[in-house]
């Protein structure tokens, strides 16, 4: 199992790199080359929504996006330090709160909503330290170098 982690500051031009490395990983790990387009979206809606809630609740760590390949699937996990900030999301049938009706809240929802059309495989969860999405698709390693 090969893992990158990659971590950054909570700083909006840092997304378009977050989301060429996570492409450059998935295709090396045998992602099939008509999702790349998908991970690419998926990765940077999530790590917009971490970059937001940073910068939103004045938190100076960098956010965390680990991109780990497995024998036959590939996974991203984007990780921000907003202690509870994936309570209550609704993604894919998860059971969850109604976006709210104003605010940073309506479109923390959208962004989760955006990832769980483009990601058949996602799971939202928080404690106390923040909250992680991940973020998983099949792979076929032996297709890689081709």
């Amino acid at each position: 199992m090969a893992t990158v982690e990659l971590r950054f500051s909570a700083q909006p031009e840092h997304v378009r790199t977050a989301r060429l490395v996570a492409a450059a990983v998935a295709r090396r790990a045998g992602v099939d080359e008509a999702v790349l387009d998908e991970v690419r979206l998926a990765v940077g809606e999530a790590c917009s929504r971490a970059v937001g809630l940073h910068r939103s609740h004045g938190i100076a760590a960098p956010v965390r996006v680990m991109l780990t390949e497995e024998e036959k699937s590939f996974s991203i996990e984007v990780g921000d330090e907003v202690p509870g900030s994936g309570r209550g999301a609704a993604v894919g049938g998860v059971e969850g709160a109604e976006p709210e009706a104003e605010g940073d809240g309506a479109d923390d929802q959208m962004g989760l909503a955006v990832i769980s059309g483009l990601v058949d495989d996602v799971e939202v969860s928080s404690d106390d330290d923040g909250g992680v999405i991940r973020m998983s698709w099949p792979a076929n390693p032996a297709s890689a170098g081709s």
